[in-house]
């Protein structure tokens, strides 16, 4: 029997076939007052993030906190947190955290029937594309993405009519539809080797803009961009960091490659979410710059030993912020906004995300 399919972003499509609610059952919503075992129970989680987060908002999360970590464990169920995800979640109720293909190919390898996406539609899409056999559900199916909306499969169609023979490539950041009509698909800190390992002298890379022309400012491969951008990282200004750097030229700017170039020019390193988080580990800056969203520098501080004062020029992704602990609950309690793929178009977008993982 098939299962009932409906594509994010539209109203479920009626098929007489079986939803998530109906396969695994509805279950009661647990008490959430904020009682004497709340507070013992969720203490050791509250010092991950006692530096993030203020004590008195506290006893609004716990209640959630310890519902979520109960009922995940009754469903066999698994959270996936994005590194945006705010801190109650990325440090209090996820499994698994990361970024958007790490959190896909992890879950991918996890015995759990049930994944909840803390992050947004086309990062819940990926996750499907990776474990078919998972029921997959998104808290909110409105939280989008600036970037994969910049795009459809009918326009990388298009750039195939208007360039014959130019392979394509996709950031991560599109949908399933545009990953199925592209040859490879890349992440911000595989996206040069991935051009390259094409063997063409143009290349189509598509939706970001700004990490196009960081990447061609490394290859000699002629790289056609298409104009889409994140709204989150396309704000920030070179004009915004010279003024931190003025104050205090010791501090270390680090930036994400969704950045505009004259940004990325300023910083003192650029790379993927995973990069920057492993530059903070490693090289332990007394103060540094995030040139991110917003809880990212949230999740790094939690995660630091205090030794690194974080400055934070940054801007909030209001799709990312969508996700809440009430919503992650409601998905726990009553499946829903399961993700679901056309399995003809899943064959193909799959294919697309396997080449790319291939690659050594």
């Amino acid at each position: 029997m098939l299962i009932q399919s409906a594509t994010i972003g539209q109203a479920p499509i009626s098929t007489g076939l079986l939803t998530a609610a109906e396969r695994f059952g509805v279950l009661p919503m647990p008490n959430l007052a904020w009682t004497p075992e709340v507070e013992r129970e969720t203490a050791h989680l509250y010092e991950r993030v006692k530096s993030v987060i203020p004590s008195v908002e506290w006893p609004f999360h716990a209640p959630y906190v310890k519902a979520i970590n109960d009922l995940k464990k009754e469903r066999n169920a698994v959270i996936l947190a994005h590194n945006y995800q705010t801190p109650e979640i990325y440090n209090c109720v996820a499994d698994v955290v990361g970024d958007s293909l790490q959190l896909a190919k992890l879950a991918a390898s996890s015995t759990a029937d049930i994944l909840i996406q803390g992050g947004v539609h086309f990062m819940a899409e990926t996750s499907k594309l990776l474990s078919p056999e998972k029921t997959v559900l998104i808290p909110d199916s409105k939280a989008g993405c600036s970037l994969a909306e910049s795009i459809t499969g009918a326009d990388v169609r298009l750039l195939r009519q208007r360039y014959p023979g130019v392979p394509v490539v996709a950031y991560v950041n599109t949908s399933a539809e545009v990953k199925a009509e592209v040859d490879i698909c890349c992440t911000s800190s595989n996206a040069l080797q991935v051009v390259e390992s094409l063997g063409s002298d143009r290349v189509i890379f598509l939706p970001d803009q700004y990490l196009a022309k960081n990447v061609q400012a490394q290859t000699k491969v002629k790289i056609i961009a298409w104009h889409g951008a994140c709204e989150v990282h396309e704000r920030f200004t070179a004009a915004d960091l010279l003024r931190y750097r003025a104050d205090d030229p010791s501090v270390q700017i680090i930036a994400h490659p969704e950045c505009p170039p004259e940004v990325v020019a300023v910083a003192d390193f650029a790379g993927s979410t995973a990069a920057m988080i492993d530059f903070v580990k490693t090289k332990k800056p007394r103060r540094v710059v995030l040139v991110t969203e917003c809880s990212m520098a949230d999740n790094v501080a939690a995660e630091s030993d205090g030794t690194t004062e974080f400055l934070r020029p940054c801007n909030l992704c209001p799709h990312m912020k969508r996700i809440t602990l009430p919503k992650i609950l409601d998905s726990l309690v009553y499946l829903r906004e399961e993700v679901m793929i056309d399995p003809a178009l899943a064959v193909r977008a799959r294919a697309s995300v396997q080449r790319m993982i291939d690659l050594r």
